[in-house]
């Protein structure tokens, strides 16, 4: 019988590059990664996707921010970050010292050339291994998520970034469109090396007390358990209309869902809230994807991913 590592049984690879496993905690709830390296080493991880990153900086929107529902939690942070420029020159260090790997960049904007040149920056860091396009954004206000609901748009983002940039450049999609295929598909043509979805879906709550709602910007990004049946949904449409790598993302929060985002075609996936309920959550993952594995007969994720991340 062939004895496959175990660690062999777990790589696999995202646009060219080798990933030890496929968990990626996703943007926004794992920092610059450094906070994280206090509790175990981060090194363990595929890689991650760092904060949400703007050229300016931001301090986001105005408290309260967060809302829980059931299974999952709405958040309306906005995008808060130092800006690019303070993220390489004190971040990107920082992360250095603790992370030997390389990290993806998660990047927003609120107009093309915007985009393309805070992803210019980027594109020379030598940490940097991917540049992960945030189209989708739905908690800030006059950009983000009006670029992801607009294939044209989506399509215009792509060639400009895609133009300044020579690292893999992975769109970030928005779940809040009509045709989720239509949107990877404009990106796929304009240049894309990957697609990652899904954002959060757009939601709200009410405060039964004083009769307003409970976040300050009104409605937010659901996510959590409760979207992961949207999600996997989405990442299926998606890899059967695109020939590049996709990343699974939205509601991951076991081994099992792991396993089930690759049936779906997914090269990789990210792990969101579940970050935000137990700091420990992407590496307990990892450490139970090998029992998953053996139990429904799977002997190596890359055969799962049917090569889609080569």
């Amino acid at each position: 019988m062939d004895m496959m590592r175990e660690a062999d049984r777990l790589r696999v690879t995202l646009c060219g590059i080798p990933l030890d496993n496929p968990v990626i905690p996703a943007s926004g709830t794992f920092g610059f990664g450094y906070e994280f390296a206090e509790l175990y080493d981060i090194n363990r991880l595929g890689t991650f996707s760092f904060k949400g990153t703007t050229r300016e900086p931001r301090f986001g929107n105005p408290t309260p921010r967060i809302a829980e529902c059931a299974a999952g939690m709405i958040n309306a942070v906005g995008l808060q970050n130092p800006g690019v420029e303070r993220v390489i020159a004190e971040e990107l260090p920082k992360l250095r010292k603790v992370f030997g790997k390389p990290v993806m960049a998660n990047v927003s904007g609120f107009g093309v050339a915007e985009y393309a040149e805070t992803c210019a920056l980027l594109d020379r860091e030598p940490q940097v291994g991917w540049l992960e396009v945030n189209i989708s954004c739905p908690n800030v206000h006059g950009g983000g998520m009006s670029f992801g609901t607009d294939p044209k748009q989506a399509a215009e983002v792509t060639r400009a970034v895609k133009k300044v940039t020579a690292k893999p450049v992975i769109m970030k999609l928005s779940p809040n469109v009509t045709d989720i295929a239509e949107m990877a598909k404009a990106c796929e043509d304009a240049g894309a090396d990957g697609i990652s979805l899904i954002n959060t879906l757009q939601g709200m709550r009410i405060d039964l007390r004083t009769r307003r709602p409970v976040l300050a910007n009104v409605m937010g990004g659901v996510s959590g358990p409760c979207v992961f049946p949207v999600a996997l949904r989405m990442v299926w449409q998606v890899c059967r209309a695109v020939r590049i790598p996709v990343i699974g993302m939205g509601g991951v929060s076991k081994a099992e869902d792991v396993l089930e985002m690759m049936m779906a075609g997914a090269a990789a996936v990210e792990v969101g809230a579940a970050n935000l309920a137990d700091p420990l959550a992407s590496l307990k993952i990892i450490e139970a994807l090998p029992e998953a594995m053996d139990r429904y007969g799977i002997r190596s994720l890359a055969e799962l991913g049917e090569g889609r991340g080569e």
